[in-house]
């Protein structure tokens, strides 16, 4: 039985009891919702995950850190330092997207080092397969795709990102759009390069029943992929964009009524004003099913900031009612991150995530601890209470090396601290 069976039987799993311990909320609230499919868990039956995380309706927004090789950069060693890097980050899952060197060999030391839930994307390696046999990495062949998937989730995989919603009717579509970007998802461009060159339907959509099968048999969660998320401002909320989300939403249902656990991919790049009607928009077309979100990222023209554009939309997204933000780094757009941008990238979203969390879960009490540490000028309490203690530390001791006044006040106001004016107030 998958955990949506063992929910509508009343069952309260560990995994149950664990999420809503950490969420600080009733195990049975966290049944009816993961029975609902407002909420997800997600666990292959294969992987004894030491640090499971729900996602999902009530609680708090999670943060994914996406890592992985390329052709060009092709290091096991690499890239389990950058998955060390978003887990002390305090990162929620993880996504290895791996398109260089033995993705198998690199999945594996990634699943054993990772006890957060591990995600992929099965179309990079059956795409990658494709390329070394030949010259075009377009000759898709169907059972080997489901062979791919099915590998992955002997393996343990969590979640999976499958492109199923770009079917033969939304690319038409697309091309009628004129879109500026076009296709930016690499799993949704490959798709639609195969239906083009060959007119065939997408098999991911074509045959769905079967992809439900095997995430049935191993309780993986699917994570419902946006191939034609605007990658662009100028793409945003366009007629492909709400047509494939219509889709996905249909695709999730009947996924939900299958026992399998279920997210909703979307965007991108998105103009401020649009990102909150967009999630309602999700929430009301997939019958509130989680909403994983690529920022959204607000502005087109930061490269090298990006950290900074998606966590100013995550965090509007989030506010409206986004469950998962997928963390955006500081080399989106410009190359493979390293382990530093990483960090940089899991930090922004966390406290996107954070931001919106005070107000969607009317949750305020952070924020208070840190501001009364700050009137008492109580510096441990301060690095106890921020977000990323280890940060707070390397600035506080860079900047104390430098002042000249009390060791009580910082290096800004230094005798002329308000707080330190304060105190001699009586408390005021």
């Amino acid at each position: 039985m998958t955990l949506i069976d063992k929910a509508r039987k009343g069952t309260i799993t560990a995994e149950m009891k664990a999420v809503a311990k950490k969420e600080g909320v009733a195990p049975e609230f966290i049944r009816d919702e993961i029975a609902s499919g407002r909420l997800v868990i997600p666990k292959n039956v294969k992987r004894k995950i030491l640090d499971v995380e729900g996602i999902g309706a009530g609680i708090r927004t999670k943060v994914n850190a996406n890592i992985g090789t390329s052709k060009d950069r092709c290091s096991t060693k690499t890239e389990l330092a950058k998955l060390a890097e978003a887990l002390d980050a305090k990162t929620d899952a993880v996504m290895d997207l791996s398109t260089g060197g033995d993705l198998k060999q690199i999945r594996r030391e990634i699943l054993d080092a990772c006890p957060k839930p591990l995600g992929t994307v099965p179309l990079y390696e059956l795409f990658v397969k494709a390329s070394n046999r030949c010259s075009s990495a377009l000759k898709l062949d169907v059972e080997e795709l489901f062979d791919v998937i099915e590998g992955q989730a002997e393996e343990g995989v969590d979640f999976m990102t499958v492109h199923c919603g770009l079917n033969l009717t939304a690319l038409e579509r697309v091309r009628r759009a004129k879109r500026v970007t076009g296709i930016v998802s690499r799993g949704g461009a490959f798709i639609a390069a195969w239906m083009a060159t060959t007119g065939m339907e997408n098999p991911l959509y074509e045959h769905y029943d079967r992809l439900l099968k095997i995430a049935r048999k191993y309780d993986v969660t699917l994570s419902l992929g946006d191939g034609l998320r605007p990658g662009c401002m100028a793409d945003a909320s366009d007629r492909p964009m709400i047509q494939e989300m219509i889709m996905l939403g249909e695709l999730a249902e009947k996924a939900v009524s299958e026992g399998v656990q279920t997210i909703i991919e979307g965007p991108g790049h998105m103009p401020l004003d649009e990102i909150a009607p967009n999630v309602k928009l999700q929430k009301s077309v997939c019958n509130g099913a989680p909403y994983y979100v690529l920022g959204p990222l607000v502005t087109d023209v930061a490269p090298g900031y990006d950290h900074i554009t998606s966590a100013i939309g995550g965090a509007i997204a989030a506010w409206a009612g986004a469950d998962f933000l997928c963390y955006v780094t500081p080399t989106e757009h410009l190359g493979l991150p390293g382990p530093k941008d990483v960090r940089d990238g899991v930090m922004a979203s966390r406290i996107a995530a954070h931001a919106a969390d005070a107000v969607k879960l009317k949750d305020k009490s952070w924020d208070r601890e840190m501001s009364a540490a700050r009137k008492a000028l109580d510096w441990e309490a301060q690095e106890r209470l921020g977000i990323d203690p280890a940060k707070f530390d390397i600035v506080k001791q860079d900047l104390a090396k430098k002042k000249k006044t009390s060791d009580k006040t910082c290096s800004m106001c230094g005798e002329f601290c308000a707080m330190e004016v304060n105190s001699k107030l009586g408390g005021v």
